[in-house]
């Protein structure tokens, strides 16, 4: 089942979020119904607290839209090293509609967690996978790519975003 997407200004999405004590069969649900969003959204990435589920939970499909090729599920992910060296990246949310952005993000990150099954994950992403890690968990910590660009540039969307608010009569 596709799932709402929560966008900014929602509060809900500043909040940091909790452990995954126990994968349960709604856990499960969660993250199946999690995977489809992200897939019919096109997104690269999808991070529980994005669906309203304030819990330690990403998914994410580097491959892209077209190929959906490599699917990965990370219960409890953390960063547990990271380069000094950053890069400039251009970046996106389905959080944020019609918000780029470009971002300083480390160039290489090791990131644990488990999968579903209960079975240590340890990722060395460089390059794309580095960058849609970071991103994700950056939801996970009440994050999201508003909070890392200029005061000029977030008031211009701030701006935007009262404007689609009132037409939708929110």
């Amino acid at each position: 089942m596709k799932l709402d997407i929560l966008a900014y200004p929602e509060e809900s999405l500043k909040e940091v979020c909790s452990r995954v004590e126990e994968v349960t069969p709604e856990l499960k649900e969660i993250i199946d119904n999690m995977i489809e969003t992200m897939y019919e959204d096109d997104g690269v990435g999808l991070a529980a607290p994005q669906v309203g589920v304030q819990k330690r939970l990403i998914v994410i499909d580097p491959s892209g839209p077209k190929e959906r090729t490599d699917l990965q599920v990370i219960i409890n992910p953390e960063i547990v090293e990271k380069s000094s060296q950053k890069v400039d990246s251009e970046e996106a949310c389905l959080s944020c509609p019609g918000f780029k952005c470009v971002i300083k993000r480390h160039e290489t990150v090791t990131v644990t967690g488990t999968d579903p099954e209960g079975n240590d994950v340890r990722i060395e992403a460089d390059d794309f996978l580095a960058i849609v890690l970071q991103h994700e968990i950056d939801h996970l910590d009440g994050t999201l790519i508003v909070d890392r660009v200029g005061r000029l540039k977030r008031a211009m969307y701030d701006k935007k975003v009262k404007k689609w608010l009132k037409s939708a009569g929110k």
